[in-house]
Formats: C-alpha cells, sequence, structure tokens
C-alpha cells in the first residue's frame, strides 16, 4: 500500500474525505515525536499527518524533535513526506497566499542535530539536490490544478529563530538570491534523506518577511491570518497531489544511504547499530 506522510501544522488531518481516522502513537530510539501521528485513508492511499511542533503549538523550531519525527514516519512505513510549511518571501514576485516548491535549502542552523549518524557511526549522504523531483513535480501540477499562485522551484534559507530577521539580515539573505525564509525544513529535508524518504516542500508565504519597508513588520498575527487563508489550499493540493505520486519510485531516494557509511561494520556498537536496525539495517548486515 502506497504510505504518503504529512508534516505541517494543526488542522491537516482534519482534510474532508479521509476515512478510518486513528491517532498512533510511536516510540523511537530518538526520543518522543512532536505529538501522535494521525493516520487515514485518502482512496488507496495510507495517510500519516504529523504536526511539527505539536498540536497547541508547544515546540518552537529548535525544540522540534526532528529525529524520532521522521524515524516515526519510516516507522509508520512513509515513504513520501509532502512538508507544508509557512514561510516569509524574500522577493517581491512572490506575494503573501502564493505557494513555492523549492527545491533548495540553505542552512543557517546553528545547534540542532541533523543526522542519524553519530554514535560509533559515520556516514555521508548526497544531498546536493535536498528535495524528490518527482515529487515536487506532482506537487507543483497540483497546485496548479488547485488553482493555486504558484512558484516552481526557489531556495528556501532555514534559520534558527525563534525571533525573526533584523532589516540587516534580511537584506543580506535577498543579496544572497534565496526566495523564501523560514525556521524547519532543516535538519528535516536531511534526516529525510538518510531515511530514504522522497522530501518535498510546499512553502505557504505569508509575509514579505522585514526586508519590504513599504509592508509593515512581520507578526505573528500577519502569519496567522494568511496561514488560515492558505492551509485549505494546502489541503487541495494535497488531496490532488496523492493519486497521482506513482507507488514505483522511480528517483534517488530510496537507496540514498546505500553507500553512505563509512565505519567499518564490525566498529560499529551494538546498540548503536540496533538503534539504526530500522532505517540502515539492510546495509549493515
Amino acid at each position: 500500500m502506497k504510505v504518503v506522510g504529512v508534516i505541517g501544522g494543526s488542522g491537516l488531518y482534519e482534510m474532508e474525505g479521509l476515512s478510518d481516522v486513528k491517532s498512533v502513537k510511536v516510540e523511537t530510539p530518538f526520543g518522543e515525536p512532536s505529538d501522535e501521528y494521525i493516520t487515514g485513508m485518502l482512496g488507496d492511499t495510507q495517510m500519516v499527518f504529523l504536526p511539527r511542533h505539536g498540536r497547541g503549538h508547544r515546540f518552537n523550531p529548535s525544540e522540534v524533535n526532528y529525529r524520532a519525527n521522521i524515524y516515526g514516519m519510516k516507522k509508520l512505513g512513509a515513504e513520501w513526506i509532502i512538508s507544508v510549511s509557512a514561510v516569509g518571501s524574500m522577493k517581491e514576485k512572490i506575494a503573501p497566499g502564493h505557494i513555492v516548491i523549492v527545491d533548495q535549502f540553505f542552512d543557517r542552523t546553528k545547534g540542532r542535530i541533523s543526522s542519524f549518524y553519530g554514535n560509533g557511526i559515520v556516514g555521508h549522504v548526497e544531498f546536493g539536490d535536498p528535495v524528490c523531483a518527482p515529487l515536487s513535480d506532482v506537487l507543483y501540477g497540483a497546485a496548479k490544478e488547485a488553482g493555486a499562485v504558484v512558484h516552481k522551484g526557489g531556495t528556501y534559507i532555514c534559520i534558527e529563530g525563534p525571533q525573526f530577521s533584523t532589516r540587516a539580515e534580511s537584506n543580506i539573505y535577498r543579496s544572497w538570491g534565496v526566495d523564501v525564509i523560514g525556521m524547519t525544513n532543516i535538519p528535516e529535508a536531511k534526516l529525510a534523506r538518510e531515511a530514504e524518504i522522497c522530501y518535498s516542500t510546499v512553502a505557504l508565504s505569508t509575509d514579505y518577511d522585514c526586508w519590504h519597508t513599504t509592508e509593515e513588520s512581520v507578526t505573528v498575527d500577519m502569519i496567522i491570518e494568511t496561514l488560515k487563508k492558505n492551509v485549505s489550499m494546502a489541503r487541495e493540493i494535497i488531496r490532488k497531489a496523492v493519486p497521482k505520486i506513482s507507488g514505483s519510485r522511480a528517483c534517488k531516494c530510496p537507496t540514498a544511504a546505500k553507500y553512505a557509511t563509512i565505519t567499518d561494520r564490525k566498529a560499529i556498537p551494538a546498540k548503536t547499530k540496533e538503534d539504526l536496525k530500522l532505517l540502515l539495517g539492510k546495509y549493515l548486515d
């Protein structure tokens, strides 16, 4: 059965037409995920939803247990993850309310655990093209079909937060050519790649950050108001995209970690090997 995961804000699991809805608690070697996962059927596809910040938005971007979240998705069988994320626009053409299907990330985070490797095992996955191109194509087509103003491609700069940028930072980021700014998709995308899960982002533009001097400086109220309007569009994009996702993954994602591990298999601690069995067991035996 095709299993598609969605990571985003609360409310997305309330899509109309979702049947056999259940709440599932998942244990992981990396601690607790942000919340219980919501599973259900959308047609003949198993859906797995997770509120990134927990119900009630309890975790700030640096507190999210990204490893546990991705591990939980893998444990529940997800082979695709659609990340739904609020972002600030760094370009005039990406107005609040627009959708961006990003294809690159720029990491400006500081202290987050960004890998399943460590504790006696070293590995390096390819990350030059950090999103799954076939999944991104499906999402772009679904967004157009849903009537969204959608931009295909773009760079998402991920900052640590939880504060918004200073005006100086915002202008420097713009000079680097980035398209949108957010606080959550890194290390999420990195971990999804290590877990060999296809990953793509539906970025919901909520504001112009603080670089746009003719607009008000970004506030939480502003973001929430625009985000409410975008959530219904995100639901529609997901609804239209899921049936179009091919059950056979012809991309590089399913074998991303095949040659990543450098450590001598005999030198890997038994506990580490056990913790990573779900992710890397087929390569470590």
